[in-house]
């Protein structure tokens, strides 16, 4: 086969009569150029490994497998199982180290050989060692943070299917399907799990049962190198008709003293790279190709560039004991090697991001919360504990001093970003790339993103005097995010409901002129009593109490439900607002405007459609708004990257928004949180890149991106001024929506202490109006000098809401 045919499988997975040719391959340059490029093109940078912790519940096995060193017989005086102590007080060291993996690896069947375990498990009252493990998982969701995964041997399909109700995956190594292996002399004699078929049909079993699955083969062991290219076209075949395999592991023999093969010839690293290049070429770009580092010291480059993108489960605590000679690399020197080669060692958790990411389809319903916890918006594990709102520091990042061109990871990160200073347009797949980055190519975009907002805004940060006044929490709407609101069903969520009565509204507005704001900004849920008029008589009795302050209220959810209330068109209210004196709309309750995101969070809420249509009726009739986004519960990269296009896209045709505000989810007390629905917010990567990707794909058309202080806290605020950030927003003086999700980061930030923040990073403070003018000299003045706000509790009461909703 010569390089050209080679090089074909760049963009074709060979037939199987082309991948029994790979064997004749001489060019072995273009060979591994090939399966490197498949690696990048699927995976980019990233090359993963999953924090774990190795549980052998039993190493009795009935199978007697020649290079084993994992099986032994019962030893005197000690137990054949662990005690389920013993499992527990194990993962709550796991937990210590940071462990996201309940690794279980046993031996087969043991109770069918042996009367010691048959005894043991009537002990721990089972009868089978899979009903131990049964428990013993679940136990581990129940009680720790860990995700089981499940290496239990030979199972029917029932066991399959029990086992899937307690474990993310689970897996099973072909080894090989040569059946001379299993000839008297041969490493599988006397193996009755070993025989090829009866694998395969446990393979087969789990894709059909929907199991996230683990398989690969043991190199070296007696096979040929055809032998190994029919069993991987065996678990490409299963894998394409169930779709479940979701990694190939390439583990190479080592001989072990004490066990018959311990004179056997190890393969070389030769050996295993060309198995790993078979194997990502005959599985194509997307699949997780593995091979364990602590089997291969020394030659972990080789590896890289034979197209592998993980080293499986590496453990801070506990050793190998299928491989006990071979220590596990530390994990900061293996991140720091991956470095060197232009990759980035990214945790994930047992359950890969593509399946993580459609965990409806491949997990249990009861496990799904615990998976939720864990994960990332990619789907791999949280790189960090940070929430938005909470009183905790984010992690520090810390800049590359290798330039991202010369190690080649920047895998077109850079012709993106060179893209926006040419035509200024985004696609999805390249904004899906930017939202992805990590490590060199997270510090790419921010600078990036810094470098367009001095372009545009310089080294002047601003931020507005204004008041929230949120004037109910009553709401006949159920967004699953939101733990404002309060329903029939909120009683156990923070807070009473309340209705502020129109003159403590005039009156808290009269108070914010007082104390020099410029604006006041209104919301509220929709009560059930609000018609338009309500929202009319708002602006009104505002307006001519003080007329000078600007009123920013009204959300596209409010102009809709208002407009709908007295039989109008959303144009048409729209200037009864202007009329009654508003001046700008807030761009909230977009959430992600992708309708496959909405269905969740907000299912009854204004469609993506309707959101943009409001706003751009909004834009037609003169009015300025701002856009928001609320990520960091349920949405994947691709459901941001529409957000961001949609948000682009009306921006080019009317030019109506003033700024972007991405609005990290705040989990402490969201219901769809607390139902084990979503995920707990952003973590602090994704938080920050949000603001610089924004910055990019936004530009040049919408020239202010805002960092909230209330979510990102002031430390967070730092790094988002440094990713492309301009403004800080308002200093508030009230705010309760946030607050009641449980932020702890205040309800005002005081002008002085804002300008103090804004100095910290080494730029210049500029107080500003709600259209980003220079604010009123008097109100300027007015603003400094004040005492922190202390706001009165209202009470829920008739009176209360009397003369909003009479």
């Amino acid at each position: 086969m010569n390089a050209l045919k080679v090089g074909d499988f760049f963009e074709r997975r060979p037939t199987e009569e082309e991948a029994h040719l790979l064997t004749e391959i001489r060019d072995r340059s273009t060979f591994f150029r090939v399966a490197s490029g498949l690696r990048d093109k699927g995976h980019g940078n990233i090359i993963s490994y999953s924090r774990k912790i190795f549980i052998p519940l039993t190493k009795l096995c009935r199978d007697v497998c020649h290079y084993c060193t994992f099986s032994r017989d019962p030893q005197k005086n000690q137990h054949s199982f662990m005690q389920p102590d013993e499992v527990m007080e194990l993962l709550r060291e796991g937990e210590k180290y940071g462990c996201k993996e309940a690794l279980f690896t046993l031996g087969d069947k043991p109770e069918l050989r042996y009367t010691r375990a048959r005894k043991e498990l009537q002990g721990l009252g089972h009868e089978t060692t899979l009903s131990y493990l049964f428990e013993t998982a679940g136990r581990v969701l129940k009680d720790t943070t860990l995700l089981p995964h499940l290496n239990a041997g030979v199972m029917t399909a029932e066991d399959l299917r029990n086992l899937r109700t307690v474990s993310v995956s689970q897996g099973l190594m072909l080894e090989s399907v040569s059946p001379r292996l299993h000839k008297k002399g041969g490493p599988h004699h006397v193996s009755p799990d070993k025989n090829p078929d009866v694998r395969i049909k446990t393979i087969r079993d789990a894709g059909v049962e929907k199991i996230p699955f683990t398989s690969g083969l043991l190199i070296g062991i007696g096979e040929t190198r055809k032998e190994r290219i029919e069993a991987l076209l065996v678990l490409r075949d299963l894998h394409e008709k169930h779709g479940h395999l979701q990694e190939i592991i390439i583990q190479n023999f080592k001989a072990k003293p004490g066990t018959p093969m311990e004179n056997s010839p190890e393969p070389g690293i030769q050996e295993t790279s060309w198995t790993v290049a078979v194997a990502r070429i005959l599985f194509g770009p997307e699949m997780n190709i593995q091979s364990p580092p602590n089997l291969n010291t020394g030659y972990l480059k080789s590896l890289v560039d034979s197209g592998i993108n993980d080293w499986g489960g590496i453990s801070p605590l506990t050793p190998d004991h299928v491989n006990p000679e071979a220590p596990w690399p530390e994990i900061s020197h293996l991140a720091k090697t991956m470095a060197n080669y232009g990759k980035v060692l990214t945790e994930r958790l047992p359950l890969y991001p593509d399946f993580a990411l459609n965990s409806k389809k491949w997990i249990d319903p009861e496990t799904s919360p615990a998976l939720l916890r864990s994960m990332d918006q990619q789907g791999y594990a949280r790189e960090d504990e940070w929430a938005p709102g909470q009183s905790s520091f984010p992690p520090e990042f810390h800049k590359s001093e290798i330039p991202l061109k010369s190690k080649g990871a920047g895998n077109n990160i850079e012709q993106i970003l060179e893209s926006v200073n040419g035509s200024g347009e985004m696609e999805e797949e390249k904004i899906i790339r930017l939202l992805n980055a990590r490590g060199l190519e997270f510090d790419r975009i921010c600078d990036f993103a810094n470098e367009l907002r001095k372009k545009v805004s310089g080294e002047e940060v601003t931020y507005a005097v204004n008041r929230n006044i949120n004037y109910t929490n009553v709401c006949y709407f159920r967004c699953g995010f939101c733990a404002f609101s309060k329903g029939k069903m909120s009683e156990n969520l923070r807070g009473k409901p309340y209705d502020l009565k129109l003159d403590e509204i005039v009156s808290r507005t009269r108070e914010a002129w007082d104390r020099g704001a410029s604006e006041v900004c209104l919301q509220g849920g929709i009560h059930p009593s609000y018609t338009g008029e309500t929202y009319l008589q708002i602006c009104e009795a505002i307006h001519e109490a003080v007329p000078g302050i600007h009123i920013h209220a009204f959300s596209p959810l409010e102009v809709s439900q208002g407009a709908s209330t007295l039989g109008l068109n959303v144009p048409e209210f729209l200037e009864k607002l202007r009329d009654s004196g508003l001046g700008t709309l807030p761009g909230t309750a977009a959430e992600v405007l992708d309708d496959e995101v909405r269905n969740i969070i907000c299912p009854d809420k204004l469609s993506t459609k309707e959101w943009l249509s409001v706003m751009r009726d909004a834009h037609e009739k003169g009015f300025r708004t701002t856009a928001t986004i609320m990520f960091g519960h349920v949405e994947a990269p691709r459901h941001v990257a529409r957000h961001l296009l949609r948000i682009h896209n009306l921006q080019k045709e009317t030019g109506g928004f003033t700024e972007f505000v991405p609005l990290p989810f705040v989990h402490m007390e969201a219901p769809i949180y607390l139902k084990g629905k979503s995920r707990k917010g952003p973590t602090f990567r994704e938080a920050v890149l949000i603001h610089a990707v924004a910055r990019v794909v936004l530009h040049p058309f919408i020239q202010n991106i805002q960092t909230s202080w209330v979510k990102m806290g002031p430390e967070g605020v730092k790094a988002c001024l440094d990713a492309g950030a301009n403004d800080l927003g308002g200093t508030l003086m009230n705010e309760s929506i946030t607050r009641a999700a449980g932020t702890v980061h205040g309800q005002e930030m005081l002008p002085e202490r804002m300008e103090a923040l804004i100095r910290q990073t080494g730029r210049i403070p500029k107080q500003r109006d709600t259209l980003y003018r220079n604010p009123d000299p008097v109100q300027k003045s007015k603003s400094y000098g004040n005492h922190q706000l202390v706001t009165k509790a209202f009470q829920n009461s008739a009176t209360d809401s009397e003369s909003l909703t009479a």
